[in-house]
């Protein structure tokens, strides 16, 4: 039987970091990786707000992320719908046997330019 929920295939640029630049700042190569099933979800109002004061972000979207996902996604850059968006905030992790669909970690995105 087909999933009646089904997500998207978002590109995940994972950051290694290669070093230090002449003020001793990390330097980072970012490496595209497909990531299959993400759920991407319109962040509610309310969210809107609290993300301004709490990180001075404007979150646009939330990413369900699927379970046995082990990518680490803070600060890395995100592209779907032919655009550029970066993760702001730390992942939220919910109990893997206590979620019954198949997304169990979520992550806050941004636009990026």
């Amino acid at each position: 039987m087909a999933a009646l929920i089904k997500g998207i295939t978002v590109t995940l640029y994972e950051r290694t970091k290669t070093g230090a630049d002449a003020f001793g700042a990390p330097v980072y190569t970012e490496i595209p990786v497909q990531v299959e099933n993400v759920l991407v979800t319109p962040t509610a109002a309310a969210d809107v707000v609290n993300d301004l004061r709490l990180y001075g972000k404007r979150a646009e979207y939330e990413l369900c992320l699927p379970k046995g996902d082990a990518h680490i996604w803070d600060g890395c850059r995100v592209d779907f719908f032919g655009q550029s968006w970066r993760v702001f905030a730390p992942p939220v992790k919910y109990i893997e046997a206590m979620v019954p669909l198949d997304w169990n970690r979520k992550v806050k995105v941004e636009r990026y330019e």
